[in-house]
């Protein structure tokens, strides 16, 4: 029984730990948390109940690998419902085994959010930017997107 007891303490010292890595933020936040001049950004809108977007989720590990110790990131930024943040949101980042930095938006009037993105852009989702902050260059692109596809717009970013 004593055993159980520290099993048990172990799992949940190490589930609050995970949580606390999913940063809450405003869009304020993450776009100057991507505004690094040295630095090209690969950032997603998705959510755990979005069937596009889960589907599309696998591109953005494939994209974290190819351009690992490049100066590119790639950052998920969940629109999940407050409800299911940060809980089920951990266990789903953990089952599917996502390799780049999720963090949680924590606005929720896309009124008020989803032109700081884009002005062309409607709300819906999967939605990706990609932005090079030096070059003042930023591509947007809303419904799913490839690996390939995402790719070639950072690599053609990075030599202009």
């Amino acid at each position: 029984m004593r055993r159980y007891w520290i099993v048990l303490l172990v799992i949940i010292c190490c589930g609050a730990r995970a949580h606390a890595q999913i940063p809450a933020m405003s869009m304020d936040q993450v776009i100057r948390s991507t505004s690094s001049k040295d630095t090209t950004y690969i950032i997603n809108f998705w959510a755990t109940w979005c069937a596009p977007c889960v589907q599309e989720l696998p591109e953005f590990n494939e994209l974290h690998k190819r351009f690992e110790g490049r100066p590119v990131r790639v950052l998920l930024v969940s629109l999940d419902f407050k409800s299911d943040y940060p809980m089920k949101l951990n266990t789903f980042i953990q089952r599917k085994r996502l390799l780049p930095q999720v963090i949680w938006l924590s606005d929720t009037d896309p009124n008020v959010f989803v032109p700081k993105v884009d002005a062309a852009w409607e709300g819906s989702i999967p939605a990706t930017i990609i932005v090079n902050p030096s070059r003042q260059q930023r591509r947007f692109i809303e419904g799913q997107v490839t690996e390939k596809q995402v790719a070639a717009i950072v690599e053609k970013m990075m030599k202009e």
